[in-house]
């Protein structure tokens, strides 16, 4: 399974629009070589390097395992959004407070669908996909504010 975006390659530098100091919209992403047994996907947009431990900027599942592509500022159909670390669903893009952080773009193929409560967050996501993994992928991308 393989996640890329149009906007930035791995391990290069994530383009303003997609930031704080920018439109604030997700970046487009491609997904290509999801396992036929998939049922859905799920994805996890967290910043490691956050000075209070990992800050989630996105959560995504029940997303079709046919989906090739997000295009920039959607969400795919019948998917779900739970809530980022602001506590309110949807994207909210990088905006570190000082130097170079790493947004790590998360990607599962799960063995079933999740049907969980909107307003659930990472923890609640996670322990849902536990034991439904059959492939997971990452994209990188980097962002220091000017």
């Amino acid at each position: 399974m393989r996640l890329t975006s149009p906007a930035f390659v791995n391990d290069g530098a994530i383009p303003q629009k997609y930031t704080c100091d920018g439109d604030d919209i997700n970046p487009p992403l491609a997904i290509d070589a999801v396992p036929v047994e998939a049922k859905s996907l799920a994805l996890i947009v967290d910043d490691p390097d956050a000075p209070a431990g990992t800050w989630v900027h996105w959560l995504l599942w029940d997303i079709n395992p046919h989906t090739g592509h997000i295009a920039e500022n959607s969400i795919p159909n019948e998917s779900s959004a739970g809530l980022n670390s602001w506590g309110r669903p949807g994207y909210g893009g990088p905006c570190p407070p000082s130097g170079t952080h790493r947004y790590v773009f998360h990607l599962y193929a799960l063995g079933q669908m999740l049907r969980l409560p909107e307003s659930s967050d990472r923890k609640a996501l996670e322990t849902a996909m536990q034991g439904k993994i059959l492939a997971q992928c990452q994209l990188v991308g980097l962002y220091r504010r000017r």
